[in-house]
């Protein structure tokens, strides 16, 4: 029996001795692509390569991918735990070519790897084609000798495209036989039936066809390779296993789940449901936040959020009263650290994210669960068996309550949820729910840009060691479209052969400078890099007219990237720093280095504490004063990573990666540039530290003339605060400690003047009490208060009243504030809520409260009086009179 990590292994090395370019998986988050919430195919991350957009230096290519296919309707998770193959994390095995080999290989390959290299029984495989796709039945049939009986063909799942235009072609799928004992018994049961018999292994997909816009489909020039294969599934073959969650891949973890729960994986099956959904989560949740998604209400974050609370809630029904998941989560990538070891490197910030988040769910769970019982009830007796929207919408709002998780607690009990009332509720409170997920991946690359690259326009970057270069033009694009030549006042895209400009990217913001031409000079205004070797200058032309072809010079504004530099090897710096200080967790989420500023994200769950941010200021400050040397030095990806170089969480590396030292204190994987030597910083100071997101938080700082600028400010704000309170920057602190204990001193005095003089105020009232069939009234406008003030007063009225009714009130603010307070031997026939909410009215207000003490407001002082004199009426009233 092969193990999951054996099988894995044998794809990779089979199609590696037969030309292919080993590739790493790529992140879960996607790329380039604003279409895709997670990467969910082995061939995301080569989609530009099918659409010709992206040259690499190979066309074989072969690879084990982390995929994650979560997203959609709210009940998509219901199935996971549920069923033998559903999972929201899974490993794609594929095999790529592009304009390579074809069919004829592809189908060879597939076949031999399966039969020959596994060992798989040829009798119990059979093959699907496309409806009309006879060379790939002939390739099956003659090459491979497969029978005409056992190829089948498919129109609806057998063609695949990348969109509604674009590269696409048939497929060809290998089937499994699983056995008569694992079928539906039908007499019609055959391939393609939707049982678990015959079990799909293996999709090869053969772009051959470019459709147009009006559905014509063309041949490609190249024609294409895509094949994908679930290592999940093929396990369950060579494993002799019916069910993925009992492959060696899924069933330690549910082994190790096993012990912390002290119960036994098929003793019980809705324990081992929940086995099965914490084993499946676990793994999704893992590799998420490893690749840099965290938990949140928006976009992919909400996602994952979904997974890991229902994770969360299966292990309560496991009987897990702590936090567990973080456990699971950490075991996870430690069992699987051998196919994926960055990911690994990760397990100590993953576990504090996903123990946090444990933390918050368990804190409100309760809560949650209390509500929805009640709410299942009172449906219970109204004969009712739909959650409302609004309760559904106040358990996702308020307790943190996915949708689908409250569908899983009450599905059970026969009851659904009226899931068009949460969508209104949604729509009303969070404008941005009408898309959870839309936008969150990258900045689309405009075509424009891929048809350039397509046809070999590239950019030479000379800025690492100069400001100033020429080259030609090779391109200008207005509005979007190709151009020949622009003129004076507008604006134009400018492609040169060489340029100095940096393009923006990496966090760096890019470059601004001029051109010039024999006809005309430009402006730039930005510097972009929409693709890997495209620069491209954003620029206003200021004089003449450029056109396509002509010599150009390009000179960068030299003062505002060395500013730049500065800040950006400031963040180097600032990083290493945080490590050494804060811990190894510290990790980039996320930066902007700008002339005037930089911005570093970061992973990290507390505030930073103003002793540890000045320990960090002074540490950077420290090696500024040390002065090593900044070099940098290309190498291959996996040597850099090694020699411990950081990079940034999820980002896009290729297998040659740019390495930044500074001195033997940080060295990152960066493609920006830098300072010479770090005493080129000169100062570096923090502005501001506080969170963005949970687990994430924002340092903004500045560095050299910027650092300065911000120390003369603070002096001058310090020296100008000493004027006002007449002192000096030295003694200010000293002077302000003594003015602020004078200032409550004086406060408590006039606290005791107030008092007084309302003890007066309340003698004075006292003179206008009522009698009102025995009981004593005292009605009265008192001086301006807020709601407390009156009460005060209302208490020192009352008891000097001993038996009555005290009925107060004043203008405050430009609203009136009335109060009624009853005594207690009278609450039985007065109530002081009632007497105060029809006094209100006459003020164009409301209020209430107790019998025996209320209080209200309105938007009416004119009318105050006449609300006052209605108090005598309305006793009078309530007394029977």
């Amino acid at each position: 029996m092969k193990t999951g990590s054996e099988i894995r292994q044998l794809f990779l090395k089979y199609f590696e001795d037969r030309g292919h370019k080993i590739v790493g998986s790529s992140s879960l988050v996607p790329h380039n692509d604003p279409t895709l919430l997670f990467t969910n195919a082995g061939m995301n991350q080569f989609k530009d390569c099918f659409l010709g957009a992206e040259k690499r230096d190979y066309v074989r290519a072969v690879t084990s991918q982390k995929c994650v296919r979560a997203g959609g309707k709210h009940n998509d998770l219901e199935n996971v735990g549920r069923t033998a193959r559903h999972h929201t994390f899974f490993e794609m095995l594929g095999n790529f070519s592009f304009g390579d080999y074809f069919k004829k290989e592809a189908i060879a390959y597939a076949w031999e790897f399966l039969t020959v290299e596994l060992g798989i029984d040829k009798s119990r495989l059979y093959v699907s084609v496309y409806t009309d796709d006879d060379e790939a039945a002939d390739i099956w049939h003659k090459q491979e000798g497969i029978p005409r009986d056992r190829i089948f063909r498919f129109e609806e799942d057998n063609f695949w495209a990348m969109g509604d235009t674009g590269p696409c072609g048939p497929c060809s799928e290998i089937f499994y036989d699983n056995g008569e004992e694992i079928g539906c018994d039908s007499p019609d049961c055959t391939v393609g039936c939707d049982c678990d018999r015959y079990m799909e292994v293996w999709n090869n997909v053969f772009m051959q066809f470019n459709r147009q816009a009006d559905g014509e489909l063309t041949p490609l020039p190249k024609p294409a390779v895509d094949t994908g294969m679930g290592l999940e599934r093929l396990a369950t073959v060579m494993q002799k296993v019916q069910s993925n969650y009992d492959t060696d891949l899924l069933r330690d973890i549910i082994g190790y789940i096993e012990k912390l729960a002290g119960k036994t994986y098929g003793d019980n099956e809705e324990d081992d449901v929940s086995m099965r959904v914490m084993a499946d989560h676990s793994r999704a949740t893992a590799y998420l936040i490893a690749d840099g998604v965290l938990p949140s209400n928006e976009g992919r974050g909400y996602v994952l959020r979904r997974i890991m609370r229902r994770a969360m809630r299966h292990a309560k029904m496991l009987g897990f009263e702590d936090p567990v998941l973080f456990k699971t989560a950490g075991f996870v990538l430690e069992f699987m650290a051998s196919a994926y070891p960055t990911e690994a490197e990760r397990i100590d910030f993953v576990a504090k994210v996903v123990q946090n988040e444990e933390e918050r769910f368990i804190a409100t769970l309760g809560n949650g669960l209390r509500i929805l019982q009640d709410e299942v009830a009172q449906l219970k007796k109204a004969g009712q068996t739909v959650i409302p929207g609004k309760t559904v919408f106040k358990l996702y709002d308020t307790y943190g309550f996915p949708v689908d998780l409250t569908a899983d607690i009450v599905e059970k009990d026969g009851y659904s949820l009226d899931e068009k009332g949460f969508e209104v509720c949604m729509e009303a409170q969070r404008t941005k729910a009408r898309e959870h997920w839309k936008g969150s991946g990258e900045e689309a690359v405009s075509a424009i840009y891929k048809q350039l690259v397509d046809q070999g326009v590239t950019s030479t970057f000379s800025g690492y060691q100069k400001t100033e270069d020429t080259g030609t033009v090779l391109s200008l694009i207005k509005a979007g479209e190709l151009a020949e030549e622009a003129v004076c006042g507008e604006t134009v895209e400018v492609i040169t052969s060489t340029t100095p400009c940096y393009g923006e990217s990496g966090g760096q913001v890019g470059d601004t400078g001029e051109i010039s031409t024999p006809e005309a000079s430009l402006r730039i205004i930005n510097t972009k890099k929409p693709l890997e070797n495209l620069l491209v200058h954003v620029c206003e032309v200021v004089t003449g007219a450029i056109s396509k072809g002509a010599s150009a010079t390009i000179k960068v504004d030299a003062e505002r990237r060395q500013r730049i530099v500065l800040n950006h090897t400031a963040t180097h710096l600032l990083q290493a720093a945080m490590q050494k200080i804060l811990g190894k967790h510290i990790k980039q989420a996320g930066s902007l280095v700008e002339p005037d500023r930089l911005r570093f994200d970061f992973t990290h769950f507390s505030p930073v504490t103003t002793e540890e941010i000045i320990k960090i200021e002074e540490e950077v400050n420290a090696q500024i004063r040390a002065n090593a040397g900044v070099t940098s030095q290309v190498m291959a990806a996996d040597e850099a990573q090694a020699a411990g170089a950081m990079a940034l969480f999820g980002e896009k590396y290729g297998d040659q990666v740019r390495v930044i030292r500074v001195g033997d204190y940080s060295m990152e994987l960066c493609g920006g540039t830098h300072a010479n030597a770090a005493g080129d910083i000169g100062l570096f100071r923090i502005l501001s530290e506080g969170g963005i997101a949970a687990g994430v938080r924002r340092i903004e700082a500045v560095t050299g003339d910027g650092a300065l600028a911000q120390v003369h400010q603070q002096e001058q704000t310090l020296q100008r605060l000493a004027e006002l309170v007449k002192s000096d920057p030295q003694q200010l602190e000293t002077r302000l400690v003594k003015m602020v204990e004078r200032q409550k001193e004086m406060e408590r005095e006039l606290a005791t003047l107030e008092s007084r003089l309302k003890a007066g105020q309340a003698d004075d009232i006292m003179n206008s009490v009522q009698d009102i069939d025995g009981v004593r009234l005292l009605v009265a406008e008192v001086d301006p208060a807020d709601g407390k003030g009156l009460r005060d007063m209302a208490d020192k009225l009352r008891g000097k009243l001993g038996s009555g009714v005290v009925a107060i009130g004043c203008r405050f603010e430009g609203k009136v504030n009335l109060l009624v307070a009853v005594t207690k031997d009278l609450t039985d026939k007065l109530h002081a809520g009632k007497l105060v909410g029809a006094m209100a009215a006459e003020v164009g207000g409301k209020g209430g409260g107790r019998p025996d003490l209320a209080q209200a407001g309105g938007s009416q002082p004119e009318k105050l009086s006449s609300a006052l004199e209605l108090a005598s009426t309305l006793v009078r009233s309530a007394l029977g009179n």
